[in-house]
């Protein structure tokens, strides 16, 4: 359901205020009472996220194998298939650093990523793909590249599927389904068994669902930022604050760290931010007032509570991305000062342009994800576009112009000064636009002086 971007800043009074620090007497999201009337199982507690780690598992086994160049049945296996056996291809255990887990399947069976993947059109590529369609072209495009780079086009297909995935699917999932349409005070309500013989009621499984999309460890609230960063790099040093339970291994349902919770924390490590521990309070304190309704249908004065906590999520949550588009525009400029110096030097540019892609692909992934997450993003997410465009600037200055027959087709472009220019624009508009406060490698101090290398008339262009 799209909304106006004035609806997510409505809870940002709250955003910083209220947290809980990380401390030894933190909440964890774990052991809330089963309230479901009459429930006769043998279960103890009504948390169940398990299909949501699954599916980190698969987009992380598929992320994996597109850079090891493996084939598009391979990488399909854990994109569309539901298939028994699926080992996970990461995270592994490493040395100092053993997992409970080795098969999908041994945490929810008959999951993919595709049968959950945004159903709009995506905008920012070529071709009128849905999310879903977008993500089985990248995985059928690098399959037929060496190890999912492709220098003619510029794409990094194991970023670009990455960074979009995680936003197509776990994303999309949680602010535009789960802390949505499924809040609704008739959908999965509170007074009934999810399903029948489940230990958890409705709301009570679509607010767990939404925390496991997140991916941050259930005790997040007893680590620093620093410690969910370390558990998602699988640091041996970071073993003892993943282990909570202490017993000899890291479960990959609880313990382990995926996706937008790892760069959450990678930005709140600064110190300018605190987008961890703020969503996971919120979905703690969500979880809280589901499970003191005691197995009744929430009041109205509940679900208002509730829908302010959601806010408080989807807007952090749509921030760390916007946080991620203004890092790698950053990082994007760089590289384009260190080809431009090659180049001018007749050097070998191949490590540059390849580092510049790959930069690039994260870029765009982030940015195509900000799509999938129920929001009309109106004029910024137009100007994202086409700040962006459909790929890199190319060597022999083209860019990717659209999709024909199947195959990307390019046309002549701005110069790579130009496009310089571009990433400081995407920057200020993620400032602008979505209120980004950690800005890692920040370039819009650079706008003044890069305007003036290049001229009078990029200088009128950017007036």
């Amino acid at each position: 359901m799209n909304k106006t971007l004035l609806s997510i800043a409505v809870a940002a009074s709250f955003v910083l205020s209220g947290q809980a620090q990380a401390g030894a007497h933190a909440e964890i999201y774990a052991d809330f009472p089963i309230t479901v009337k009459n429930y006769t199982g043998a279960k103890t507690h009504s948390e169940a996220y398990t299909g949501q780690i699954a599916r980190h598992t698969l987009h992380n086994s598929a992320k994996k194998l597109v850079s090891k160049g493996a084939s598009l049945e391979q990488t399909k296996a854990y994109f569309s298939g539901k298939d028994e056996g699926r080992k996970i291809i990461d995270p592994v255990s490493k040395d100092g650093f053993p997992m409970l887990q080795t098969h999908v399947d041994k945490i929810s069976k008959g999951k993919n990523l595709s049968g959950k993947a945004y159903k709009g059109l995506i905008s920012g590529m070529p071709g009128s793909l849905t999310g879903a369609e977008l993500l089985k072209l990248m995985l059928e495009k690098a399959a037929a590249t060496e190890k999912g780079f492709d220098p003619l086009t510029g794409y990094d297909y194991t970023q670009l599927f990455s960074k979009f995935a995680m936003g197509a699917v776990f994303y999309n999932q949680a602010v535009d389904n789960y802390l949505d349409e499924k809040l609704a005070a008739d959908v999965n309500p509170n007074s009934k068994a999810y399903k029948e013989g489940k230990p958890y009621t409705g709301k009570e499984h679509v607010w767990d669902e939404a925390f496991g999309y997140f991916g941050a460890p259930a005790h997040t609230m007893e680590l620093t930022a620093a410690d969910v960063y370390g558990i998602a790099k699988q640091k041996s040093d970071s073993f003892a604050k993943a282990d909570h339970n202490q017993d000899g291994k890291v479960s990959l349902v609880t313990e382990m760290a995926y996706a937008h919770a790892y760069y959450a924390a990678s930005f709140d490590k600064g110190g300018k931010t605190k987008y961890l521990h703020t969503i996971v309070q919120a979905f703690i304190d969500g979880r809280k007032l589901i499970t003191s309704a005691n197995g009744e249908a929430l009041t109205d004065a509940q679900r208002s509570e509730l829908m302010g906590y959601a806010q408080v999520i989807k807007t952090q949550w749509q921030r760390v991305i916007a946080e991620s588009v203004f890092k790698y525009a950053g990082s994007v400029y760089g590289d384009i000062e260190k080809l431009e110096t090659i180049i001018e030097a007749n050097g070998d540019a191949a490590k540059a342009y390849r580092n510049y892609v790959k930069h690039w692909g994260e870029l765009k992934g982030f940015a195509l994800a900000l799509e999938a997450g129920g929001v009309n993003l109106g004029e910024a997410g137009v100007k994202l576009n086409r700040l962006l465009g459909y790929s890199p600037i190319l060597l022999g200055n083209t860019q990717v112009t659209g999709l024909v027959d199947g195959e990307f087709v390019q046309s002549p472009s701005i110069s790579m000064g130009e496009y310089q220019v571009q990433m400081i624009k995407v920057q200020k508009l993620m400032v602008d636009s979505f209120g980004v406060e950690a800005r890692s490698k920040d370039m819009t101090a650079n706008l003044a002086k890069l305007v003036d290398s290049l001229g009078a008339s990029m200088a009128a262009e950017n007036d």
